[in-house]
């Protein structure tokens, strides 16, 4: 299995991401991480039940609705929410999960593990890119 770094490693070389939980709040890390993505030459898609566009772009409702496959799920929803969005995500076909603080407990974890998911916890993917 890699090591935490080599996955970290592996997601940032990947292009294609989707945002579960991206927010039109500027303050909110669900805005700074999309944003960020963007800025930094992802293609960035986000998720949200909230919104149907931001910033001239599209806002989908599902990971199934996304145009194309992704290859990391940035996590930026509760934990109630992410143990939902696993079994999405594992459907949609993307294997590498990157949970922001506040987004996973045992439980969500414990589904990670189950649906085979690769994934990061403890790590921020906005303060990894604002260091670039």
């Amino acid at each position: 299995m890699a090591s935490e770094k080599d996955l970290k490693k592996e997601m940032m070389e990947s292009k294609k991401w989707v945002v579960v939980g991206v927010s039109g709040k500027k303050e909110k890390y669900g805005y700074k991480i999309w944003k960020i993505l963007r800025e930094k030459g992802y293609t960035t898609y986000g998720i949200s039940p909230n919104y149907d566009e931001l910033e001239g772009e599209k806002i989908y409702k599902s990971l199934a609705s996304l145009p194309e496959k992704v290859d990391v799920l940035d996590m930026v929803v509760p934990p109630k929410i992410s143990i939902g969005v696993l079994e999405e995500a594992k459907e949609a076909g993307i294997e590498m999960i990157f949970f922001q603080p506040g987004t996973y407990n045992d439980e969500v974890v414990a589904k990670a593990e189950e649906l085979n998911l690769r994934y990061l916890l403890d790590d921020c993917v906005y303060a990894t890119l604002k260091a670039e």
